[in-house]
């Protein structure tokens, strides 16, 4: 397996970075392109997992592997679903194949659609013959993974009448179901969102037009890190929207409490660090709005050796990896205390941290990305290091750029 060897960076982080297209948008909108075709995307991520979902898209193959695309696997489902007189066999990796969709396939069953588990009753292969799907109410718990409920919104406005969604329960990840309502809004469709039910109506063409992918805040989790553990550091990173859709633009107000201030020039976020630091803040973090930077939060706070209880994390566990177990894993091999729920990490204080370990990324590009910015504290090494390919390829060009 490759190994990627990081020295100790001892130089003060300063630099100019642009992140490529969210994957989050990138990947609805080339959904909806399909159902609409005088739709034009511009800034498209350039991750695996959205060149995957192109391809899988304007495939004429009977079997379409997705590899560990989770959000492809979703949105590919109920877009087959749909896709009349067509019959595809989706797949994806071993990973893949235990990352359960039960949920997904049983809501598009009850709007008629004809999917049936290949292997494992639950989880991928599915195959799927796409069809009219006639009914138009759904009622799904609200705590399941947003891509669930964003691929049925995606496919919401081809039916012929519309469709009703109502939530049982407390809703997870509510940026991202109103990031997929916000695109269908600004192509044209209409929406409403009253208490626990969300109405969308059919829209069979929409007028042409052109939406510029903002750049990938997720991705920009990994500077917010670097400039927390560096001090007196100053990063610019583009193209950034003060009114973003995506919900890990929270990063400006959590990293805020870690000494980093935000400063929006243009379409540019200029990242300094002030060195004032509010542990108090993370004592008990609750991220169930923004999963993804998990993983980044509790390695910076690592790194500085503050203590953090985060919480809302109960989906972390289904995806590439299951992220608690690795997170743990892998800071306790760096000297770390963890403890794990279902739903919660709690990493204790500490203040050393064991030089030169190696750290293993299990098939997930955050793992990877997400301990690189510890290489300010010690030596470290990443394994698979091209896993992060997944939603950033160019990663490690820039993190070189601003760390050499």
């Amino acid at each position: 397996m490759e190994l990627l060897k990081i020295d100790k960076i001892n130089r003060v982080v300063k630099g100019s970075i642009k992140i490529t297209g969210s994957k989050s948008e990138s990947n609805r909108l080339l959904v909806l392109q399909q159902f609409y075709p005088n739709l034009r995307i511009e800034n498209l991520s350039n991750s695996d997992d959205s060149k995957l979902m192109l391809q899988a898209l304007t495939s004429n193959s009977k079997e379409i592997n997705i590899g560990h695309a989770g959000t492809a696997m979703r949105f590919l489902t109920s877009y087959f679903s749909v896709k009349e007189n067509s019959e595809i066999v989706l797949t994806g990796s071993h990973r893949m194949k235990n990352r359960p969709i039960e949920i997904l396939v049983d809501a598009l069953t009850t709007l008629g659609a004809n999917i049936k588990f290949i292997e494992k009753e639950g989880f991928p292969p599915l195959k799927i013959l796409g069809n009219k799907l006639t009914n138009n109410f759904i009622e799904i718990d609200g705590n399941v993974s947003s891509q669930y409920i964003s691929s049925l919104l995606l496919i919401a406005p081809t039916l012929k009448n519309g469709l009703r969604l109502k939530f049982k329960g407390n809703i997870t990840s509510v940026p991202y179901i109103k990031m997929t309502l916000q695109l269908l809004s600004e192509i044209g469709v209409k929406y409403t969102w009253i208490d626990d039910q969300i109405v969308v109506e059919p829209k069979t063409e929409i007028d042409g037009q052109t939406i510029t992918v903002e750049s990938d805040w997720s991705s920009a989790s990994y500077y917010y890190s670097l400039c927390a553990l560096s001090p007196n550091s100053e990063i610019e990173i583009s193209s950034f929207k003060k009114e973003s859709l995506q919900g890990d633009a929270i990063l400006t107000d959590i990293y805020k409490n870690l000494g980093v201030e935000t400063t929006f020039k243009n379409t540019s976020l200029i990242l300094k660090n002030n060195g004032e630091i509010n542990k108090d803040y993370f004592k008990n973090l609750d991220l169930k709005n923004a999963p993804d930077i998990a993983q980044t939060i509790s390695v910076t706070c690592f790194g500085l050796g503050i203590e953090c209880f985060l919480t809302g994390l109960h989906t972390l566990k289904i995806k590439e990896t299951d992220r608690l177990v690795a997170l743990k894993n892998e800071l306790e091999k760096l000297g770390g205390h963890v403890e794990i729920t279902n739903q919660t990490l709690h990493l204790k204080k500490s203040l050393k941290i064991k030089r030169d370990i190696s750290i293993k990324t299990y098939d997930d590009h955050r793992m990877a990305m997400a301990f690189a910015p510890l290489a300010l504290r010690v030596p470290i090494s990443i394994e698979d290091p091209n896993v992060v390919s997944k939603s950033y390829p160019t990663f490690w060009d820039d993190f070189k750029k601003i760390t050499l």
